[in-house]
């Protein structure tokens, strides 16, 4: 062999190295991003659930405190927000209004002992928190995967394939500013 075949030889195998390296790290961005995908698509479907079990709560509320028409409101709007909100950060805004609207709603209930012994209301409310539960998992979950897509995208060489294949960061879930605010009830309207 020459020395001129030796060396296509050797430039040939180091740019099918490199080749081979790019569709590795390229490959592993679109399934990390595809992960992430997923994780907001789960998280959507739990609130979707949240929002379908809201009516039936409001109406068997409804029955026994019909003088809380300012909950009901604020819970039938947070709802409506949480259903068109179309980025994350804005399904994360409107969610914790539904959270917060849900809880005063769940507070005044403390004043209606016949409506906590109502097997609806109970079947209602265990239903409810076990999709709080499945919300916060889905949450935790997406956010593992933001975490793991944006370390990867950020780290050499991937920024450079990254950069060429316009991958960008992704947001994480988070709480909207005053959520971890208890939320304010007011009882004296209750009779």
């Amino acid at each position: 062999m020459s020395r001129g075949f030796k060396t296509l030889l050797i430039v040939i195998a180091v740019v099918v190295v490199l080749l081979l390296s790019l569709i590795g790290n390229y490959n592993k961005m679109v399934s990390l991003d595809q992960s992430v995908k997923q994780s907001e698509s789960d998280i959507d479907t739990q609130l979707q659930r949240r929002s379908d079990l809201i009516p039936n709560l409001i109406a068997s509320v409804k029955g026994y405190a019909s003088q809380e028409k300012d909950i009901f409101t604020a819970v039938a709007d947070a709802r409506t927000k949480l259903a068109g909100a179309q980025t994350i950060t804005a399904k994360a805004e409107a969610d914790n209004q539904v959270s917060g609207s849900l809880s005063r709603l769940l507070a005044v209930v403390e004043n209606y002992p016949n409506l906590k012994s109502d097997q609806n209301f109970r079947d209602l409310s265990v239903a409810l928190e076990g999709t709080e539960n499945r919300i916060n998992i889905a949450r935790k979950d997406y956010n593992n995967e933001v975490g793991n897509y944006n370390s990867t995208i950020k780290k050499f060489p991937n920024v450079i394939i990254a950069g060429i294949f316009r991958f960008e960061q992704k947001p994480y879930y988070k709480a909207a500013e005053g959520a971890k605010e208890v939320p304010k009830v007011d009882f004296s309207k209750v009779k």
